[in-house]
């Protein structure tokens, strides 16, 4: 998992600025380079979403294409996934509606960046189940992807401790 710690200059808010820039200038980072060349089985995990890349999917898309470099689901391929841990419906949406469902894994966190109960729904932000489960545009195969088998490709050995 690529995920930053915190940051030491005080005008970056460390999980309201420093954390979601970094997380997409990650994805950047990998959009230029040649890593799986060297490295075809490296698996990377960007959290939080991917951080800004999806919602600048189509910048990225003409990045890419501007760049000579290979179309993002096919760049990601089986080395790059994002995380749900975006704290709304609305987020998990556009990940899941734009992102390859192939390249996202579930998550959620216990102490999370946002500790506090959502006031429109009651419950707390970071319990992320709930925003896959009410993405309408996901099939349930779709769903049993991002919860397990994803996971299970990304992480083969669970299958062996599984056992």
């Amino acid at each position: 998992m690529i995920h930053v710690s915190g940051s030491c200059n005080p005008c970056f808010h460390h999980t309201g600025a420093h954390y979601l820039n970094a997380d997409t200038t990650a994805f950047m980072q990998l959009l230029l380079g040649d890593l799986f060349q060297d490295f075809p089985s490296l698996r990377l995990i960007i959290p939080h979403g991917g951080g800004a890349v999806p919602y600048h999917w189509g910048r990225y898309r003409g990045l890419a294409q501007d760049l000579g470099r290979r179309p993002l689901p096919e760049m990601m391929g089986e080395n790059i996934f994002f995380d749900t841990c975006v704290y709304h419906h609305a987020g998990v949406g556009l990940l899941t509606g734009l992102v390859p469902v192939d390249n996202v894994l579930f998550a959620s966190e216990m102490i999370g960046a946002v500790k506090g109960i959502d006031p429109e729904t009651g419950h707390h932000f970071d319990d992320t189940r709930r925003y896959v489960d009410a993405a309408a545009h996901l099939s349930e195969a779709d769903r049993r992807k991002i919860y397990e088998d994803n996971a299970r490709r990304v992480f083969p050995r669970l299958d062996r401790l599984a056992a």
